[in-house]
Parts: C-alpha cells; sequence; structure tokens
C-alpha cells in the first residue's frame, strides 16, 4: 500500500488512539455512575431513618426545664460577652490615647532635632566665619607686627592659621620668624595630612 505524500503515517495514529481512550474514558464514567445509582438508595433510606430518630429524640427532650436552663447559659454567654467586649473597648481607647502622646512625642522630638541641627550648623558655621576673619586678619597685618604674634603662639596653634592664610603672606610672616619657630611650624605645616589614609 503507497503511502499518500504529505501526511505523515504518525497522525493517523494519534487520532486513532485519542479516539479508543475516549471510548474507555466513558465506559468508566458510566460503570462509575451506575454503581453510585445501585447503591445510593438503601444509603438515602439509612440516612432517612436516623434523621428521623434525632428528630423524635430531640422532640422528647425539648421540655420547659430544658429551654429555660439553655436560655440561663445563653444570657451567661452573652454577659460574659458583653464584659468581654466593654473591656476590649476600653483597651482600644487607651491604646488610641497612647498612639496619639507618641505621635506628639514624635512630632516634639523631631521638631528638637531640626532646632539642634539648625543650631549645630550655626555654630560650625559661626566658628568657621570666625577663623577666617581672625586668618585675614592675620594676613592683613604687617608681616613684622604679625611674626610676634606667631612667635608667642603655640607652634600648633600658629601652623593652623598659617595653613589657612595666602602663600604670600605666611611666607613673610615665617621670615619674620625665629629659624626654631619657622623650623617648628613648618614641620606640622608639612606632617598634618601625613597621616590622612590614602586607601
Amino acid at each position: 500500500m503507497a503511502e499518500k505524500p504529505g501526511k505523515p503515517k504518525g497522525k493517523r495514529r494519534r487520532r486513532g488512539a485519542r479516539g479508543v481512550l475516549w471510548i474507555i474514558a466513558l465506559c468508566l464514567a458510566a460503570s462509575g455512575l451506575i454503581r453510585l445509582g445501585a447503591g445510593s438508595g438503601p444509603a438515602i433510606a439509612s440516612e432517612l431513618a436516623a434523621r428521623g430518630r434525632a428528630d423524635a429524640g430531640a422532640a422528647e427532650c425539648a421540655g420547659d426545664d430544658d429551654i429555660s436552663e439553655v436560655l440561663a447559659l445563653l444570657k451567661e454567654r452573652e454577659g460574659a460577652l458583653d464584659d468581654r467586649e466593654a473591656t476590649l473597648a476600653t483597651r482600644m481607647q487607651a491604646l488610641a490615647v497612647a498612639e496619639e502622646q507618641i505621635a506628639r512625642n514624635m512630632a516634639a522630638l523631631e521638631q528638637a532635632e531640626a532646632s539642634l541641627s539648625a543650631t549645630m550648623a550655626l555654630a560650625s558655621t559661626a566658628a568657621e566665619d570666625d577663623l577666617t576673619r581672625l586668618t585675614a586678619v592675620y594676613e592683613n597685618m604687617k608681616p613684622k607686627e604679625a611674626a610676634e604674634v606667631f612667635a608667642a603662639m603655640d607652634p600648633k596653634f600658629a601652623a593652623g592659621f598659617l595653613g589657612r592664610m595666602r602663600a604670600d603672606a605666611a611666607a613673610a610672616i615665617m621670615a619674620g620668624l625665629t629659624p626654631d619657630a619657622a623650623y617648628a611650624i613648618s614641620v606640622l605645616l608639612a606632617g598634618r595630612n601625613a597621616e590622612v589614609p590614602t586607601e
């Protein structure tokens, strides 16, 4: 038998296999339905009989004493639930008050932090402004008079000012210092950034 060109043999086999699988699945489903239908009649009858007996027993038990006892228990439970609800409402109110207080405290802390930051920035800026003004004063002094002032200063303190000055003004002041004082200040100026990490 010659095959037709363009139609592979595998596709025909797959179609046939699918049809067989559907037939088997339908047979299994029909078998299950038949078994459920055949066995459900006695099961439903026994269920109805059990319900009837339970209803009859409940009707025999329901007397005035039993009802009043159940009502008393229900009222007791209701009272306990009301007490719990009142306690929870009180706690929720206390939590709301605490949350408001916390929010007010947080706002006050944030305001204090902002104020402190502004004060610290002002103090830092003021100190820097003072140093800049004092450095300008020393730069504008006559070199001989400024050298006398720097000779009286601690070398570390003097090196700090000389490091901030213009190079020409610092050189004129250094020229007026004694060689020992000029050397000490030069060593401090040269080594003040030596300990700065390079990595």
